[in-house]
């Protein structure tokens, strides 16, 4: 990094880290170079101005960015890439933070850009953009299921507020019941709003119903990865298709096992020293969506598998069944993963 006579610096031949702080409207950003930070600006967020204006600020710079996975996704990510610069996406709880320290835009594309520039930061696994097209149907399933349930829960809780269920009255919201309430003497007023409600939940309901049919559909193009998914005790359709689009093919994106735990959140917390050691619950870092359907998928595999089965009792017996079937979901993805590196579909009761 040189001045020249006109006092302009040069960039050329040097390393320029950049932390970007994404926002709908703005970027924020960074630029670290040389140990010292040389440049923080706030620009519109358009990418391709905001490319050229990087290329024209650094020219000739080895350009390395940075910015936290979120709501904008990966599109600033490809776009930079394909632009030449060396970018990462970043888990936003992989960066230090100071404590009781105020928090601004400026503040947080430094953090990230002095923390890329000494090696810090790590990217997360930035999915293709198929990949990422693919896996809007199980996340909008899902967000689809969410309405769903806070919708019967609003149903619920007028029949409650008004006493016609009482406190134990735990029944989860299917057409039957709906058609049961529906033949109560309500009042007006009552009958108007759960109308309304209930017409929400069926309409979600059919909704859901159509999801799955293209996530059937879905299924005929990702055969090979299905098949395996499938051949898991206590996998069906719809799990297969999350984990599928969640996680794909194990063998190729994850070197090893630790990789894949750590992704999903299935590592356990340690707090050890010296000559004490001590390892506590999962640390809850990874995909909280995936870590869901593995657990309930356990829970229906040790019903088939025997050999789960005994792992589950024995770890239960001195731990609790809750840290037993967490346990459980760490060796059935384990085996899951096993599956893919060796070509072939699960063995039930085989010991590992």
């Amino acid at each position: 990094m040189q001045k020249n006579s006109n006092t302009k610096i040069s960039y050329c031949g040097e390393k320029v880290f950049i932390g970007i702080d994404v926002h709908k409207k703005t970027y924020t950003f960074s630029a670290w170079c040389g140990g010292m930070r040389v440049k923080v600006a706030t620009v519109p967020a358009e990418n391709a101005t905001f490319i050229t204006s990087l290329k024209k600020w650094f020219t000739g710079a080895s350009i390395r960015s940075c910015y936290e996975a979120g709501f904008s996704g990966f599109k600033l990510h490809r776009d930079l890439v394909a632009a030449g610069i060396d970018n990462i996406v970043v888990n936003p709880e992989s960066i230090e933070v100071a404590a009781n320290e105020n928090k601004t835009d400026k503040r947080d594309s430094n953090k990230m850009g002095e923390q890329l520039s000494t090696g810090r930061l790590r990217g997360i696994y930035v999915p293709t953009d198929e990949e990422e097209r693919a896996r809007l149907i199980n996340r909008t399933r899902e967000q689809f299921m969410k309405e769903r349930n806070r919708t019967g829960h609003r149903i619920k809780s007028r029949l409650f507020q008004f006493g016609f269920i009482d406190k134990d009255d735990d029944r989860v919201l299917s057409e039957k019941y709906l058609c049961e309430i529906e033949a109560l003497d309500l009042p007006q007023e009552l009958k108007y709003s759960l109308g309304l409600l209930m017409n929400h939940w069926r309409y979600l309901n059919q909704q859901i119903d159509y999801i799955k049919t293209e996530m059937k559909a879905q299924s005929f193009d990702d055969s090979y990865n299905e098949a395996i998914y499938q051949s898991v005790p206590g996998i069906g359709d719809v799990s297969a298709r999350i984990l599928s689009n969640e996680l794909g093919d194990l063998s190729k994106r994850f070197n090893n096992q630790g990789s894949l735990f750590k992704y999903v959140g299935l590592t356990p917390s340690e707090h050890s020293s010296g000559e004490r050691q001590m390892r506590g619950n999962i640390d809850r870092q990874g995909a909280a969506r995936l870590r869901k359907v593995l657990i309930e998928c356990s829970w229906r595999a040790i019903d088939v598998d025997g050999v789960l089965k005994e792992c589950f009792d024995r770890i239960a017996s001195t731990r609790g069944k809750k840290r037993a079937i967490v346990a459980i979901a760490r060796k059935l993805l384990g085996r899951i993963r096993a599956c893919f590196v060796t070509k072939t579909e699960y063995c039930i009761g085989l010991v590992a």
